[in-house]
């Protein structure tokens, strides 16, 4: 039986160690950027292809291993995902052209998505008892975020002893070694899934989700958040470069050693990622008692003010260090009340599928907030008006989860099979 006072699990440190490791190298893409360029002379949009590629290769992937898991079982599908994601890194040391270093990380993206959110989430919601599951989440979700705040400047110090093509390799080991934890990644107690759910197929559960106006109207909100997120984090350092004003000298940034606008980007990005460990697990833990869906619209809703006042006032190193801080507080706060409202309608069984399909719209986001950034720079010469399309995007979001009804499918089923009279 499942104890429903137990909130950290092995399951839950397991998956939280896998998750660290995934994001830890997934995270520090970007700094391979330069070195590849300069070594095997490749324009910087042959790389950034590359790495939108892979965030589509990400969304594409993650029904596909949830929907593995759990059919086959979550180790085997946490165990393929981290071979993709390891045998893509080595042969993407060995890649000369642009092209086939492009084709290598549709397998990267494949690994990240087999060792991503859609598998281990619905592994830690599965094995976590109800009143504990949105923090759970929660947690999990700030473990990946502790990757991106400590993989970077990890892979920065290979860089600066290795070359890339060995780091890639060192990397890809690192993924493998998370493999270890996987004996922690267990089924869940028999009460942990509806017995009607069990007897459902996966097919069905999918047909009827995509039946139902709630899923819809998720799985459109979750967009603006996978929009936001890359387009933020593969631009919002150039940017900085190019618009805010410079530090002063007398500044207390400059005491920090921050001294260039340059260096202010790369700070940025890690301010958000420090706060955003801290949202991750407030909105989990807002999730367990309150409504996920006015949590999910108020989240977008922020974020979408945030980021108007941000670009209507002048830009300084002060308001990028504001931004930085609260966008980061809400940065991936909308990933664990997503997931759990997932869970919360449709139930356990097939969290891992549905989530997925719902994140692969989050991935359609990323990949036209990375290409439309740079499309739109090279067309106009700025970033205005990708911002506004973030920001109209945002409200879309925090709208359109205001209909969403949060009731369990079988309990709405209940309602309308009720005899009346």
């Amino acid at each position: 039986m499942t104890n429903q006072n137990t909130l950290f699990t092995p399951v839950l440190l397991a998956g939280s160690i896998i998750l660290l490791v995934g994001f830890s190298v997934r995270a520090s893409f970007g700094l391979f950027q330069i070195p590849i360029a300069n070594d095997l002379g490749w324009l910087r949009a042959d790389f950034s292809l590359a790495i939108a590629i892979q965030n589509l290769a990400w969304g594409v992937g993650q029904p596909i291993f949830a929907a593995i898991g759990e059919k086959f079982g979550d180790r085997r599908a946490i165990f393929a995902g981290a071979i993709f994601y390891a045998v893509g890194l080595v042969i993407s040391s060995y890649a000369i052209t642009p092209g086939q270093h492009q084709f290598l990380e549709i397998l990267v993206g494949f690994g990240v998505a087999g060792t991503g959110f859609g598998v281990i989430l619905a592994v830690v919601g599965r094995a976590t008892p109800e009143k504990h599951r949105s923090l759970a989440l929660g947690i999990a979700t700030a473990a990946g975020s502790v990757g991106q705040v400590v993989g970077p400047p990890f892979t920065q110090v290979l860089l600066d002893q290795w070359p890339w093509q060995t780091v890639f390799i060192i990397l890809a080991v690192l993924v493998l070694l998370s493999l270890l934890v996987l004996p922690w990644i267990k089924a869940p107690a028999p009460d942990a899934v509806a017995r009607s759910q069990l007897d459902e197929s996966i097919s069905k559960v999918v047909s009827r989700a995509f039946g139902d106006k709630s899923f819809i109207f998720i799985f459109i909100g979750f967009f603006s958040c996978g929009y936001q997120l890359a387009f933020v984090t593969a631009h919002f350092p150039a940017f900085i470069t190019e618009v805010c004003s410079a530090i002063e000298p007398d500044s207390l940034l400059q005491s920090l050693g921050i001294r260039s606008t340059s260096s202010l980007g790369a700070w940025a990005i890690a301010l958000v990622g420090v706060t955003n460990i801290g949202g991750t697990i407030v909105a989990g833990w807002l999730g367990s008692y309150y409504s996920r869906k006015y949590l999910l619209a108020v989240v977008y809703a922020l974020r979408t003010l945030v980021a108007a006042v941000f670009i209507l006032t002048p830009i300084t190193p002060e308001s990028v260090v504001i931004f930085s801080l609260v966008m980061g507080a809400l940065w991936l706060a909308t990933v664990p009340l997503t997931s759990g409202l997932v869970a919360q309608i449709y139930g356990l069984r097939y969290m891992g599928t549905l989530y997925g399909l719902v994140f692969f719209s989050h991935q359609l986001g990323s990949f036209i907030g990375v290409w439309l950034g740079g499309f739109m720079y090279d067309l106009y010469g700025n970033y205005t008006l990708v911002w506004w399309v973030g920001v109209g995007v945002g409200a879309l979001s925090a709208i359109i989860h205001l209909p969403v009804d949060e009731r369990p499918w079988e309990q709405r089923q209940l309602v309308v099979t009720r005899p009346t009279g």
